[in-house]
């Protein structure tokens, strides 16, 4: 029974990891937060969720009707693309283009390496037809679509026993009635069949990455919308009166109808929640450059923040042939919260390669069988493995005391396949994991700030997730970052953000020619559809109209450019008559953004404009913390110490060990030490100072 007096404004967040289910629940009003973590059970997602979230609410005292807001972040759509368990998938493409998936782009993501390899298509060549019309690149209609060849092509499909189809014809993101034709012919005569059209999924230019997004939709949609249904259902079994509310890739909440309609937005929600959190953490704490640094149990992931903002980009890759490789995988044209990615986590293994090298990831022991110290069957060592020989990690107080590791079997398993073969002793060979797994985030940083023209000296690192924690303070140290950031409850600081996120939606159309000749009127008409259609999609989300607010940008380039850069066009009259004053701000903006990235601008050059695009974003909700966890102050913070080893710079050195819910903001201290709580442990280093904010944040200067 419930025992809260207040229930407008309690919200829950549920992330899914390929290691750990988080789980947050936040009380607006008074700040309390009450955080979770449990093994995920891959063979049934779902389990975990409701066993979390039942767990979760007992302990805070709320009923599932209390709830205002239940807000998920999945794996589902990843793992289904990455482990090819989506449903048999058919494509319908404009006759003479069957071979768009095969053939991808002419490019290679190596020039130098013979071995390169690319993803197989979803979608074989046998599943994969034409039908005979043709769209000009306007959106004229050179030859009208064939209803007996469209209906011969879903005929054979369904023979073939897809359950799925993606329809993606010649410059349909220009004019989509042609599709619409397809789409409307299958809800009829073929009811069986799913079906997904690119002109709803992605109604951009370039035919192979929109072909491979609407492919990637239509081969996870079944099994998704199955997830939710089932989900929604026993929530409202529950007592739950809402629809779930989930968390999609561009760093916002959205409809489960809509989630359920174009679930390839799904793909980076668990991290995109993170990232989000890092974000509000900042702008909580008027951090400019902050540097968000999520490490779980199966990868690791970096994402600049600036002003409150993260970085976001418009297109992804999954399922890389090469894993962590840029150009190998499958394109995917969603927006999103842009992020470095490293297989590094907690459950990354360590081995040995055929040039006798210590090597980390990128394959990952999971949820199961898990590092060799989870007793669950693994029995290679991993990074939790090392971190435990090295005594950062108390076998004895895993997840809380929930679970206790096998520091035997994490000792045995290091000796086996790193120490023996290195003539290393089982410190050494934990060190050599630990080093090898930090120099491979502080790699991916160092290169991404260089490309982004970055000093990321200047930042401060935000750290959360298991195992970023444990990690931080070497990889801030190389880097030269001087100031570390970690959140009360930072190994469920994604769930927290899914408790934050507002409702956004992000719309685009590609309208490409010559900024010089453009009509404006069009451009004005089509900002007019997209932010009507984004501010209904809100609504449905449970935004208030008036509280919705929309950027506007275009995608630009210098004509004969391969790729473009996107623009901020906020506040230009695109429907005034003032046609020379629009021309003149937009390409002074293009001309600004352009020489922040490369260094200068081509003002002679001719430009052109290739898509535009909204942003519509619902009210934040307030972000007010209590100083500490409910349920979760201990009488004293000094719990004891702990031999841990520090590198051969330090070596072995007793540690002072507390507990995070001991400490109060104000209180201050010195390394070397450890400060627990349930989810995660931080690390402080020999040399470095800690103090607790106002906020019970953690901060570490080194």
């Amino acid at each position: 029974m419930s025992t809260n007096t207040n229930t407008g404004d309690i919200v829950l967040g549920v992330d899914i990891g390929g290691t750990f289910t988080d789980f947050a629940l936040l009380k607006q009003a008074s700040g309390e937060l009450y955080i979770g973590k449990q093994l995920t059970t891959p063979d049934d997602p779902g389990r975990a969720f409701l066993e979390g979230v039942g767990e979760l609410c007992k302990r805070a005292g709320v009923a599932y009707a209390d709830l205002a807001r239940i807000s998920h972040a999945t794996t589902l759509v990843t793992n289904a693309i990455i482990e090819r368990k989506g449903c048999v998938t058919g494509l319908i493409m404009t006759e003479g283009f069957r071979d768009v998936l095969v053939m991808g782009r002419e490019s290679r993501y190596d020039h130098y390496d013979y071995r390169f390899e690319r993803p197989d298509p979803i979608v074989p060549r046998s599943l994969t037809r034409e039908v005979s019309e043709r769209m000009a690149w306007n959106g004229e209609v050179l030859q009208t679509i064939d209803l007996d060849s469209a209906r011969r092509a879903l005929t054979e499909l369904a023979a073939a026993g897809v359950a799925s189809v993606a329809v993606c014809l010649l410059h349909a993101y220009r004019n989509a009635a042609h599709e619409q034709v397809i789409r409307d012919l299958a809800a009829r005569e073929f009811p069986q069949i799913d079906c997904t059209i690119s002109s709803e999924v992605a109604p951009e230019l370039r035919e192979y990455e929109r072909a491979s997004t609407t492919v990637l939709n239509a081969y996870v949609r079944p099994g998704v919308k199955n997830y939710l249904s089932q989900l929604d259902a026993v929530l409202a079994a529950r007592g739950y009166r809402k629809h779930v509310h989930v968390m999609l890739s561009n760093g916002g909440i959205s409809s489960v109808d809509i989630a359920q309609q174009i679930p390839i937005q799904l793909i980076e929600s668990g991290p995109a929640a993170g990232a989000l959190a890092a974000a509000r953490y900042a702008e909580l704490l008027g951090i400019e450059h902050a540097l968000a640094f999520d490490m779980g149990g199966t990868t690791a992931k970096l994402c600049c923040i600036e002003n409150g903002q993260p970085f976001h980009a418009n297109i992804f890759e999954t399922a890389r042939a090469m894993r962590f490789r840029r150009g190998s995988g499958l394109p995917v044209l969603i927006p999103v919260i842009e992020l470095i990615e490293i297989g590094a986590g907690g459950g990354s293994i360590a081995h040995i390669d055929t040039l006798g090298l210590l090597k980390v990831g990128p394959h990952s022991a999971g949820a199961a069988p898990g590092p060799a110290a989870y007793g669950r069957g693994g029995t290679k060592p991993t990074v939790t493995d090392a971190d435990l020989v090295l005594g950062f990690v108390d076998p004895a107080g895993f997840l809380g005391g929930d679970m206790t590791l096998d520091a035997a079997a994490a000792k045995n398993a290091i000796d086996e396949s790193v120490g023996v073969p290195l003539a290393k002793t089982t410190v050494e060979a934990a060190w050599g994991i630990f080093a090898v797994v930090n120099e491979a985030m502080v790699a991916a940083g160092k290169r991404y700030a260089a490309e982004r023209a970055l000093d990321i000296r200047t930042f401060t690192l935000i750290t959360f997730g298991g195992a970023a924690p444990i990690h931080a303070w070497q990889v801030a140290k190389i880097l030269g970052i001087r100031r570390i950031v970690y959140p009360l409850g930072a190994g469920a600081t994604s769930a927290v953000g899914l408790c934050i996120a507002p409702p956004v939606i992000n719309l685009s159309r590609s309208y490409v020619g010559p900024l010089d000749v453009l009509d404006w009127s069009r451009v004005g008409a089509m900002y007019a559809e997209m932010e009507a259609r984004a501010n209904a999609m809100l609504e449905a989300a449970g935004a208030r109209i008036d509280e919705i607010t929309i950027e506007r940008s275009v995608d630009i380039r210098y004509s004969g450019q391969g790729y473009e850069i996107e623009v901020p066009v906020s506040g230009i009259d695109f429907t005034g008559g003032d046609r020379a004053a629009a021309l003149q701000q937009v390409t002074a903006r293009f001309e600004t953004a352009y020489a922040r990235q490369f260094g200068r601008a081509l003002s002679i050059a001719a430009t052109e404009a290739i898509t535009w695009r909204v942003r519509a974003a619902g009210k934040k909700p307030p972000f007010n913390l209590s100083p500490q966890l409910p349920g979760k102050i201990d009488a004293t913070a000094r719990k004891a110490s702990r031999r841990v080893y520090f590198g051969p710079q330090h070596g072995h050195v007793d540690c002072a060990v507390y507990s995070r819910y001991g400490l109060t903001p104000g209180e201050s201290g010195a390394g070397p030490a450890l400060i627990e709580e349930r989810e995660t442990t931080v690390v402080i280093a020999p040399d470095a100072k800690w103090s607790v904010d106002a906020y019970s944040n953690l901060v570490v200067d080194l």
